[in-house]
């Protein structure tokens, strides 16, 4: 599978597993040395953000579905590089595509994300903040598509996901987003150890599988994060919606412990994000997880290794991230929760029943809906 792939390009459809998202995050690992190699583009990216980062300008990053989640999390990794390169205060913002086509933040930089490349609220935002003045990026594993013609510098990632219930089109711009702020700061990463953590990290099914059968049967998911775990938090959400068709939202770990509480019951399923944190931040976790019980939600988590071992006493479904990613900081925490929350997807949608694949356009009235919300330019 490569870039030859059309933009219109529909999954096949299975009737049973394995998924085409199966064989995606399967995939994932191998990404880590093709993405951490492209020092040509990593380099001229971060140039422009060192050059940000010293007149005092914004960095926006942007995009849609799965590429905004991703963008939460490469907003997080350059922040972290500005502050260790001395560069500058980082004002590194994620920010939605629409809200930023809408309210262009002049000068600085803006960078898109989007795995097919011609996601259409992406390129109004990147074309509304190159007209006040911002260059522009692009990440994308598209290198002919629209959006690569509104771009300064393009980080061309290597494979393009099969499945629309997006993989690959989450952890690529991650890679991409740390191999840039690497060379922000200068650090040096060791790829194939990284590799060898994901491949780890894909070993722990058996703790996968005793999450989803906790969790299977609920009739809504809510998933919870703070700070860097925000991201990862959200894309949980997202991937639970589209590939096991159940509602499910994203709260922030001190947001969900200020009335949201009241609509949760024993029908409700809670998974807490927690891969680091301040002692504050692991004793207000342990406190949600209480006050959840509470009320009869039926609560599990992704953590660190470290993590786990602060929370051991908690009778808690957890699936905790290989130790071995530890020594790679923020993207190693990134990289790792990201093969957790979609191994987490695939068990339920095979409790479920669901094809992740298709995110349900497989039956007409979604079919329907895709067009109507998709197929129009006119806005």
């Amino acid at each position: 599978m490569d870039a030859s792939l059309p933009v219109d390009y529909v999954p096949e459809l299975r009737k049973q597993p394995p998924w085409l998202m199966e064989e995606m995050v399967a995939a994932e690992p191998s990404l880590v040395a093709p993405i951490f190699a492209a020092t040509g583009p990593a380099g001229r990216i971060a140039a422009l953000v060192k050059k940000t980062a010293r007149e005092k300008s914004p960095i926006v990053v942007t995009g849609c579905g799965t590429s905004e989640t991703a963008a939460m999390a490469v907003a997080d990794l350059l922040a972290q590089a500005i502050m260790r390169n001395g560069t500058g205060f980082p004002m590194v913002h994620a920010r939605q595509a629409l809200e930023a086509s809408e309210d262009p933040w002049p000068g600085g930089l803006c960078l898109g994300i989007s795995h097919e490349g011609s996601t259409r609220a992406t390129i109004l935002a990147m074309q509304a903040a190159r007209g006040v003045g911002a260059a522009t990026i692009l990440i994308t594993p598209r290198e002919g598509s629209p959006a690569v013609a509104i771009a300064d510098a393009v980080f061309v990632t290597p494979l393009i996901d099969r499945s629309w219930c997006h993989t690959a089109g989450y952890l690529s711009p991650i890679l991409a987003g740390a191999a840039i702020a690497h060379a922000v700061d200068g650090s040096v990463i060791d790829a194939r150890g990284l590799e060898v953590a994901l491949q780890e990290t894909l070993a722990g099914a058996s703790q996968v599988a005793s999450v989803a059968r906790a969790l299977h049967g609920v009739e809504r998911l809510v998933t919870v994060g703070s700070g860097p775990d925000r991201s990862p938090a959200r894309e949980l959400a997202l991937k639970i919606e589209e590939g096991v068709w159940l509602p499910a939202r994203m709260l922030d770990l001190e947001t969900i412990l200020h009335g949201h509480l009241a609509a949760c019951d024993e029908r409700t399923g809670l998974v807490l994000m927690a891969t680091g944190g301040d002692d504050r931040v692991l004793a207000r976790a342990r406190m949600m997880v209480g006050a959840a019980r509470r009320v009869g939600v039926r609560v599990s988590a992704i953590v660190s290794r470290a993590v786990d071992r602060s929370l051991s006493d908690l009778d808690l479904e957890r699936v905790a991230l290989s130790e071995s990613l530890e020594p790679y900081g923020l993207v190693g925490r990134f990289a790792g929760t990201a093969l957790a929350l979609q191994q987490l997807t695939l068990a339920l949608s095979r409790l479920a029943g669901t094809n992740p694949d298709l995110i349900r356009r497989q039956q007409e009235p979604y079919r329907e809906a895709a067009r109507v919300a998709e197929t129009s330019t006119s806005w």
